[in-house]
């Protein structure tokens, strides 16, 4: 899947999605770490505004995949940066890509379970775990590898309303709500700090695209079309207003010093 996680067993999903699940455990950051890569430049460029002020210092990304977000990463200029995966041609890719980077770690890396890494200041989770059946264990795994007052930050798809054929294949479990986030981040000994849907306008085009339109898996026309227009818009005004609903929810927590 390309993502930091026990990967879920096909047994776990009904015959007639087999087919189709297995096509997202073999494609699963091409089918959406990869999704939008170059079309949706402004919702990356959101992504990373929005992470870049926790990531000093040392930084563990999880469920790397094959580099996307790890590359905006890279350019900050971190003292250490430790990215992670568990699907080897994911792993073999970071390794190609970044392992002569200053200060760049790869590691083998599965939730749950142990983060056997020296411990670091942020951990950041770009769309991970709602890949892992058991979420709350992996953020206690994931929060045991923070130093005091670190930081852990999610960004996760939001609303099981929104859930759909394209949640299915890449292997999401789940679409969370903010009430989720904060039950899963406080069981893990974590205290929230920033906790809200993100990207209402995106939450809209996707109900209407997956509960009206019929669309199975963003199209890249579309995504080149919503990035351009409607990501300014949504980022522009969710600066001065908290949206009720959002395509993905932001969860910020910090470990108490």
């Amino acid at each position: 899947m390309g993502r930091n996680t026990r990967r879920r067993n096909t047994s776990d999903v009904p015959v007639h999605e087999q087919a189709d699940f297995n096509v997202g455990q073999q494609e699963g950051f091409n089918a959406e770490a990869g999704v939008g890569v170059t079309e949706a430049t402004a919702y990356r460029r959101w992504e990373l505004d929005t992470v870049a002020p926790y990531c000093t210092g040392s930084v563990l990304e999880v469920g790397s995949g094959a580099g996307h977000f790890s590359k905006q990463l890279v350019k900050l200029g971190l003292r250490r940066l430790v990215l992670s995966d568990t699907a080897p041609d994911c792993l073999s890719t970071l390794r190609a890509t970044y392992g002569g980077e200053p200060g760049v770690e790869v590691v083998d890396l599965a939730l749950p379970g142990t983060v056997d890494i020296e411990p670091v200041d942020a951990i950041v989770a770009m769309n991970v775990i709602e890949h892992i059946e058991d979420d709350a264990a992996a953020v206690r795994d994931l929060a045991a590898a923070l130093t005091p007052g670190g930081v852990m930050i999610h960004w996760v798809p939001a609303y099981m309303a929104l859930y759909g054929d394209f949640d299915r294949k890449i292997g999401h479990y789940r679409r969370y709500t903010p009430a989720m986030m904060r039950t899963v981040v406080e069981q893990a000994g974590l205290r929230v700090e920033t906790l809200r849907p993100i990207n209402f306008l995106g939450g809209i085009g996707w109900w209407l695209a997956v509960h009206r339109g019929g669309v199975q898996q963003p199209r890249k026309q579309l995504v080149w079309i919503f990035d351009k227009i409607a990501i300014p818009l949504t980022r522009a005004a969710e600066r001065f207003i908290r949206p009720p609903f959002g395509q993905s929810v932001l969860c910020i927590a910090r470990k108490p010093a």
